[in-house]
């Protein structure tokens, strides 16, 4: 079965007077075994980061500040836009997934990863990428 991106919504819990807190366990919304976590932060708004697929890996981008914008494109398939500026959503990206990603000043990024890092999983070149689609 093919995969394709898709919103994920965590659940929440708290008020305006106490704030909030957003809730993942286990593998209750994420699709894999977490295997890494990173984050971005102070990325300037105008700099477009990603531009690069994963032959194995999977993952979940969550904005937990700011806004990101997330273009995500499959092999032979047009490009799909999320724009996250909640805390509570997130974007699952199966492998072979392209993406890019443009922050607001204030963007923090948090990345679970279905694998430890391997600079031979990343497709880096966006014509080799389409390959994949013929």
């Amino acid at each position: 079965m093919k995969s394709n991106p898709y919103l994920i919504e965590f659940s929440s819990k708290g008020s305006l007077e106490i704030g909030y807190i957003s809730i993942l366990q286990g593998q209750d919304e994420i699709p894999f075994k977490i295997k890494r976590v990173f984050w971005a932060y102070y990325t300037p708004d105008s700099v477009v980061r990603g531009r690069h697929a994963h032959h194995e890996t999977e993952m979940v981008l969550i904005a937990v500040a700011g806004r990101i914008i997330l273009t995500t494109e499959m092999p032979g398939e047009k490009p799909e836009v999320f724009i996250l500026e909640k805390p509570t959503h997130g974007v699952y990206m199966p492998k072979l997934c392209w993406h890019t990603m443009q922050y607001s000043h204030n963007a923090v990024q948090v990345v679970l990863v279905s694998t430890i890092y391997n600079e031979r999983d990343y497709i880096r070149d966006y014509e080799e990428f389409l390959k994949f689609g013929k």
